[in-house]
């Protein structure tokens, strides 16, 4: 431990301006216009992948953003541990509420700020210094290492099924470390049991060919906001349910180990609302708002619009309205099943007076879990423990990770939550940042998981 624990601390300032280096480029998946960005990452994880010791490092193409692969399988024996993070980032916007621009990261106050900070550039790369520290002073690591870095996660990572389906050989091992995972706090650690799973789709309703003036017109034909009011206002109950037909079928009950798990969470509701600017909570009626956020499916509109935006005042009856919804997933919730649901019960309930088009999102997630007893699991409270002197508490996230779902459908191998991210980061709003705190303690941690790892006993 000393060659590598020395090794980390004499080159922070390194690590330092490497991530520096790393937020700078605008990987934004969302916007075409930074599409060679997001490429430029990529070449940018490949080439650390390959000047660290990795090996077999490469592009994986996916038709759209790629994914970067590297390996090095030389421990007989050992498991083969997967490592996964991903180098897209959000959208800046809106830019004037930014302190520094978002992508000229600073260092101030041991926090690096800028977008991708924490989500998930920081916590990315954690994993490949802690590979390096190990090839470095080692010459060896003490499991097999594969790793996958993709560029589309900050969209759903569309096209990662495919991949991962189309590469079950290439790919194929015992567990999956995701880096892109977060800690309950500062002092306190957690291990994610659960994911919520994700579907969404887009409602545009027409009526009339052009907007009308709605004095001329007005009363006289059914306004296309006001039927969207109309249908988003009846896809819940008046108990906060949701009123979709089938839409809790399949949901599993929460068992009497997360149960157990849940009465462990600190949680003060009435910071909950202090924090948010909240006056009240809301909801699905018998559930506390971590049963709501982490067992408990739900659906939002994410965005509504319709007719005259702009200052003041302009008297029409608009041609079209539109709405984005997306659905939050549980275990057992089929994303497919569950849009089938939602466009019929919109069908059914739409009025006859206008044309209404749903499109289905292409992106979906499905539902993830594990048992708290998984032995990465096991590996992972044993260095957390140590880590931060005292047990982690298990939690679910009520936000997705759309490709554990996929590595467990096409490669079997569970996904173990092992990022150091805090809630108030400001991940996917202005003013990003991660604490250099975290980011040096998650590379010890690092280095202490893949070791622990060697001892696992995979089975079945």
């Amino acid at each position: 431990m000393a060659a590598w624990s020395d090794y980390l601390d004499q080159n922070q300032p390194v690590f330092e301006a490497e991530l520096l280096d790393f937020v700078a480029i605008a990987s934004i998946s969302a916007l075409p216009a930074h599409e060679q960005d997001v490429k430029r990452a990529a070449v940018w994880v490949k080439d650390k992948l390959r000047q660290i010791g990795m090996q077999n490092c490469r592009l994986l193409e996916t038709g759209r953003h790629p994914a970067v692969y590297a390996d090095w399988l030389h421990a007989p024996g050992r498991p083969t541990v997967m490592i996964y993070g991903h180098f897209d980032v959000q959208p800046a916007d809106p830019l004037d509420l930014w302190h520094h621009p978002p992508f000229s990261p600073v260092i101030e106050n041991d926090r690096i700020v800028g977008r991708g900070t924490s989500d998930d550039k920081g916590n990315m790369l954690i994993p490949v210094i802690a590979l390096r520290a190990l090839l470095a002073t080692q010459g060896r690591l003490p499991v097999n290492i594969k790793c996958l870095f993709e560029g589309q996660e900050e969209i759903g990572s569309p096209q990662m099924p495919e991949l991962i389906g189309n590469n079950r050989e290439l790919l194929a091992c015992d567990m999956v470390l995701n880096a892109d995972s977060v800690q309950w706090g500062p002092q306190q650690p957690a291990l994610i049991l659960g994911l919520r799973g994700l579907a969404g789709l887009q409602i545009d309703i027409c009526s009339a060919a052009r907007d009308v003036h709605s004095g001329t017109f007005g009363g006289t034909f059914l306004n296309p906001a006001h039927a969207l009011a109309g249908l988003i206002a009846g896809l819940h109950n008046p108990d906060g349910s949701v009123a979709v037909a089938g839409f809790y079928d399949d949901v599993d009950p929460i068992s009497e180990t997360e149960a157990s798990f849940l009465q462990q969470i600190p949680f003060d509701e009435n910071r909950y609302m202090e924090d948010l600017g909240l006056k009240g909570l809301w909801g699905e009626k018998g559930y506390s708002p971590l049963q709501q956020a982490w067992y408990r499916p739900s659906l939002d509109v994410n965005g509504i619009w319709s007719g005259f935006q702009q200052e003041g005042l302009k008297t029409i009856i608009p041609a079209q309205a539109h709405a984005k919804i997306s659905c939050r997933l549980v275990p057992d919730q089929d994303p497919q099943q569950i849009r089938s649901l939602l466009r019929r019960h919109l069908e059914d309930s739409c009025p006859g007076q206008v044309d209404m088009t749903v499109t289905e999102f292409e992106s979906i997630a499905l539902p993830y879990r594990v048992a708290h007893d998984h032995p990465g699991n096991l590996a992972a409270a044993r260095v957390l423990t140590e880590i931060y002197r005292r047990p982690p508490l298990y939690i679910r996230m009520g936000f997705s990770v759309p490709v554990c779902g996929w590595f467990l459908k096409y490669l079997g191998a569970h996904t173990i939550g092992f990022g150091f991210g805090l809630d108030d980061e400001c991940i996917h709003a202005p003013n990003e940042f991660f604490r250099l705190s975290s980011f040096r303690k998650g590379q010890r941690a690092w280095c202490l998981m893949l070791h622990e790892l060697a001892g696992c006993q995979m089975g079945g």
